[in-house]
């Protein structure tokens, strides 16, 4: 039985989507040579990757000669939103509230953080 496709990005499509949002569009092997070193993948996990990404929206491609190039179809600020998104609704109930209390009860954020924090929901409720 096949895996069930996860709605959010795995790490190893992370990996690859960050090399397309800062490249641009690439070849398979133009992905796999902006990975960074370690884990190194393979020629095939990339390309499986990509498949997959191109799948779930992430990517589209057009035909270069015998090569397809690859563009992320969705920005990396999109792509974090959807994330963030993904995270609400199934950790908390679709409550941003829970999720922005959840963060300043953390024992490891820092004080600038926190008012940074404060000043962004400021200017936001000021919106």
């Amino acid at each position: 039985m096949p895996r069930k496709q996860s709605p959010t990005l795995t790490e190893a499509e992370l990996r690859i989507m960050n090399v397309m949002w800062q490249k641009g569009p690439s070849t398979v092997q133009q992905v796999l040579n902006g990975l960074a070193e370690e884990p190194a993948l393979a020629y095939n996990t990339v390309l499986t990757t990509v498949r997959i990404l191109e799948r779930k929206g992430y990517l589209g491609h057009v035909k270069d000669g015998r090569a397809h190039v690859y563009e992320a179809l969705i920005d990396r600020e999109d792509a974090r939103r959807s994330e963030i998104r993904y995270l609400v609704s199934r950790f908390f109930r679709n409550s941003h509230k829970a999720l922005l209390l959840n963060l300043l009860e953390d024992d490891e954020i820092d004080d600038e953080e926190v008012r940074r924090l404060r000043e962004m929901v400021e200017r936001s409720v000021g919106r």
